[in-house]
């Protein structure tokens, strides 16, 4: 797989997935696919992803790292009222904040529980710690916000709530212009593509190009050529060369 990227700069966001049932493949993470998807059409490159285990100073170094990276950091998971749900604290820890239950978010949780006759206990007071200075993501599913400090919007992992608040923050984001993209299907294999793909390329410069193998059950093989940019007729004219380039052998 090859891709290459335009000159054009466009914002940039970067997630980090906290948890260890991700990586033993206990649970399947979903929320990069859905926020990988409402970035682009909101015109946010989606730039990087990590994984990290339930581990304060690697959450701590990784945060650090993307934050100074990329315009916008997302996490996902590790705010809930579990002992390991520690990226509240290791958040804190990154830019110096102090963490502790605050009046607002309790105030929430207060809100939510008491009608259910459910106690706000001190392990659910836990979803209340916030660090100091962070602004809260409101949470419509289960009222636990999350919070952004600096340019680093915390979120929970359950995928339902992840996505409810994305939706709070996408809004507050500058976005670019929306990324489109067309493809077509070359019956041939990548090393045949690879040649005529790169003169296209080269000549198309404002567009992003990206070569997927494939194979099919009855035999056939060759590789979905993918092109992506902000401009629909400079994509045209990208799929055009393409198809000039591979001629019968594009369908």
């Amino acid at each position: 797989m090859s891709e290459q990227t335009p000159t054009a700069p466009r914002p940039t966001a970067a997630m980090l997935v906290v948890g260890d049932e991700i990586l033993s493949g206990r649970t399947r993470d979903a929320n990069m696919h859905h926020l990988a998807n409402r970035l682009t059409e909101a015109g946010i490159d989606l730039a990087e992803v990590r994984v990290v285990r339930d581990d304060p100073d690697a959450i701590v170094a990784a945060l650090r790292a993307l934050s100074e990276a990329w315009d916008t950091v997302f996490t996902s998971g590790g705010i809930g009222p579990t002992h390991d749900d520690i990226t509240a604290d290791a958040v804190g820890a990154a830019f110096g904040a102090a963490v502790d239950v605050r009046d607002d978010a309790r105030a929430l949780l207060a809100a939510h529980y008491a009608p259910r006759g459910i106690e706000l206990n001190e392990a659910r007071l836990r979803m209340a710690r916030i660090p100091e200075g962070a602004t809260l993501i409101d949470n419509p599913v289960s009222a636990a916000p999350g919070f952004t400090i600096r340019n680093v919007h915390v979120m929970a992992g359950v995928p339902k709530i992840f996505a409810a608040m994305v939706e709070s923050v996408i809004p507050t984001l500058t976005g670019g212009a929306p990324l489109l993209s067309d493809s077509i299907r070359v019956h041939r294999g990548e090393g045949d593509v690879a040649g005529p793909l790169g003169e296209v390329v080269a000549a198309h410069p404002d567009c992003r190009f990206g070569s997927y193998p494939f194979a099919d059950r009855d035999g056939s093989f060759g590789a979905n050529v993918v092109v992506r940019g902000t401009d629909r007729a400079a994509l045209d004219r990208a799929v055009a060369a393409l198809r000039d380039a591979f001629g019968a052998d594009a369908g």
